[in-house]
């Protein structure tokens, strides 16, 4: 089979021929009937009143807030905490309130969070894993800790867990006695 060459002739130096238009004349004015036009003069988007009462979702989160959504947070007991062998990214922040980037941020700052990673790149956080991030919660949010003081305390304190686990065992007998004494 013989090939062939194709040529194409670029030069568009002469000017191609200009079809003739017609003139359109307009029809004399007195057949036109002219109707009123209406005219939308209304935005074309409408403004929300500004609603005072909400709270702003972005920024930092001001210290009275921070400390009134302190029992907030929403880990299960250890039974059904450990009946699961991992937990998403996701999961854990709906457990603490927080965004995934604030867990993010912390897992790349402490280094006893070590959350796995399937083929994705998903982070599985262990039950071990919530469980320091609780700890890390309540040395930032509760303790008021810097981001640095944290680290240090938990390098100095080997056994900061398990004082933060009596520490919270402390703090159920202690909202369970103010149940008890308001039932009274």
């Amino acid at each position: 089979m013989a090939l062939q060459q194709s040529a194409f002739n670029f030069d568009f130096s002469e000017e191609p021929s200009k079809p003739v238009a017609k003139k359109l004349v307009p029809p004399p004015i007195a057949t036109i009937q002219q109707e009123p036009i209406e005219v939308d003069v209304r935005p074309k988007f409408e403004r929300k009143p500004l609603d005072l009462n909400k709270k702003s979702t972005r920024g930092r989160m001001k210290l009275s807030d921070m400390a009134a959504g302190l029992n907030l947070i929403d880990i299960p007991e250890d039974e059904i905490l450990f009946s699961k062998r991992y937990y998403s990214i996701g999961a854990v922040s709906e457990m603490f309130k927080v965004n995934h980037s604030l867990i993010r941020f912390w897992e790349n700052e402490f280094d006893i969070l070590k959350p796995k990673k399937n083929g994705k790149g998903d982070r599985l956080f262990r039950p071990e894993d919530i469980k320091n991030l609780k700890l890390i919660y309540s040395l930032l949010r509760e303790r008021k800790f810097t981001i640095d003081g944290a680290k240090d305390f938990l390098k100095k304190n080997k056994h900061a867990d398990k004082k933060h686990e009596m520490i919270e065992s402390l703090k159920n007998l202690k909202s369970f006695l103010q149940e008890l004494k308001t039932g009274l």
